[in-house]
């Protein structure tokens, strides 16, 4: 008997060595999500640009490069569909972004991103732009999962000042004040303070003061490099060879964003946690070229379906990947990062609505194939290109359009064979939509600005002609684009594949019938701060 015992310990002892026990359990790691605001696509270093980022160059050289990576074309839907991982339409946000005195916001029936991290056992914090609505408390980011916040309710402020200048409709006057908070309180203390230095401040600060009984959920939603075009000089000085003053200021602010997160990751790394960390960089959409701004090679700009809207910068990084230093071209969309940091949290996306993003975390670390093969940009069927007139004006600036900078669709030049001919869809290819399956890309109605706009050092090469440049060929009402073979969407092949504009048109009608009513209410007087008040809740 004696015997066998020993024979059983022994085994015992010989299977524990092949699995051991560990002493601890696998901790979830700490997520630090930085969006960046209007950076185009020919903005970055390892894209090309004359614009130097040497902390995102390497942060991104050690990490996965998301190459095939796609945002929405303006600031509010791509924070919306960040936080809900949801498509606008579903949200009844298709249409433009939330203005300073709409009375709207994210539904309140919709569980965001931040509550889902908490329920996980994070700790939540955001730093910098919320722009998903604030006109009455409970749309605030304090009443929507974040432990803290620090950071403006609106967009477009002074980077100094802080303040907002917002035409009020109804009352026909231009209102400027102070749109910065602390928590749910007016921050009136950080005037001079340079909003990108600011929020850097911000976000290391929660880094070093971090308990580490908590992993840490840290969104850091950047001013950088949205207009107005400010930067402190040093910034500017190593660019005096741009000769372009938009250009040359806004290559100042992306020095000066670059080196904010070469801050904030030095910071994880100082207080220990970046062993642990994973680390996501984004834009919001392509650049706004009309602010310095760059997409090239890329068509069109942000506000526009063109791929230089709605193609997006972005890279994940931290020393939890399995499959560093590579370049993904795998199909990826801002709404996947919901369910995709979720399930790396532990956490559960039970209690939302229908998801329309994918957990990617398998494509992004281990190299696997992507998930998602089809990807809504949008349908809106009140969309206006506007710009510069109409945005600006909403700003509180009096500004002349400039038509000629629009171009209109030609619909006399519809090719008799073309795909309107297979549209047995019912889909109003009128309206402002485009979607992607696969390699193709569909577009109807008009899509915005519809240029190829070079950066101001290329203007007047051979390659590029004196300004941006404009395709020969007129726009049609629905255009087809094999975005594989051609991303700069040069060759139109809707005449060629109308099988494929048949399907595609049938999965817009789809989804058409499941969208949500848009919600876009007029201004409501009662926003008004007064000349001494402060942007905020007012209903």
């Amino acid at each position: 008997m004696d015997g066998v015992k020993l024979i059983l310990q022994f085994l015992s002892v010989f299977f524990l060595s092949l699995h051991p026990i560990r002493s601890e359990a696998k901790r979830p790691p700490n997520i630090v999500f930085i969006l960046a605001d209007d950076f185009g696509w020919n903005d970055i270093g390892y894209h090309g640009s004359e614009i130097k980022t040497p902390n995102l160059d390497r942060l991104s050289a050690k990490g996965v490069r998301l190459e095939n990576y796609y945002v929405q074309p303006i600031c509010t839907p791509s924070r919306n569909q960040l936080m809900t991982g949801r498509y606008q339409i579903h949200t009844g946000m298709q249409h433009q972004i939330i203005w300073p005195c709409q009375p709207y916001c994210v539904p309140l029936d919709e569980k965001l991103l931040p509550q889902l991290m908490r329920e996980a056992g994070y700790a939540t914090h955001m730093v910098g732009k919320w722009h998903l609505g604030m006109f009455q408390k409970d749309c605030l980011p304090t009443r929507r999962g974040f432990d803290t916040y620090f950071g403006y309710l609106t967009g477009s402020e002074d980077y100094y000042t802080h303040h907002r200048c917002v035409h009020i409709q109804p009352l026909n006057l231009t209102r400027c004040a102070l749109d910065l908070r602390d928590g749910e309180e007016v921050a009136t203390a950080y005037s001079g303070a340079y909003s990108t230095e600011l929020f850097t401040e911000k976000a290391t600060s929660i880094i070093k003061t971090h308990k580490t009984d908590k992993p840490l959920f840290l969104y850091v939603a950047l001013q950088s490099v949205h207009a107005p075009l400010q930067v402190p000089e040093r910034y500017v000085t190593p660019y005096q060879s741009i000769q372009n003053h938009n250009r040359r200021t806004y290559a100042g602010m992306v020095s000066a964003m670059d080196e904010a997160v070469g801050n904030i990751t030095q910071s994880l790394q100082d207080a220990g946690l970046w062993d642990n960390t994973v680390l996501i960089f984004s834009t919001d959409n392509g650049g706004q070229t009309l602010e310095g701004g760059n997409n090239w090679p890329l068509r069109g700009r942000k506000l526009t379906l063109w791929e230089g809207g709605v193609r997006g910068i972005g890279f994940v990084t931290g020393p939890l990947l399995e499959n560093p230093g590579t370049v993904s071209r795998e199909l990826i969309h801002i709404s996947d990062w919901l369910p995709t940091l979720v399930g790396l949290a532990g956490g559960t996306t039970n209690g939302t609505k229908p998801l329309d993003g994918f957990d990617q975390w398998g494509t992004i670390s281990r190299g696997k194939a992507s998930p998602r093969l089809e990807l809504l940009h949008n349908i809106d069927p009140l969309y206006e290109d506007t710009t510069p007139c109409e945005l600006r004006k909403r700003r509180g600036k009096n500004v002349r359009c400039n038509v000629d900078h629009w171009a209109r669709i030609d619909s006399t030049r519809e090719p008799q064979s073309g795909p309107l001919k297979f549209n047995k869809s019912n889909f109003n290819v009128s309206m402002h939509a485009a979607i992607r399956y696969k390699n193709w890309k569909l577009l109807t109605g008009y899509p915005g600005c519809h240029y190829w706009i070079p950066p101001p050092s290329l203007r007047g090469s051979e390659n590029s002609g004196s300004g941006p440049v404009e395709s020969t060929e007129p726009l049609k009402t629905v255009m087809l684009f094999n975005i594989d073979e051609d991303p700069e969407e040069k060759n139109e092949l809707s005449a060629k594949r109308p099988e494929v504009v048949s399907f595609l048109l049938r999965r817009l009608q789809h989804y058409q019938k499941e969208a949500q009513p848009i919600t876009y209410p007029p201004d409501d007087p009662k926003c008004d701060p007064g000349p001494t008040g402060a942007w905020g809740p007012w209903a």
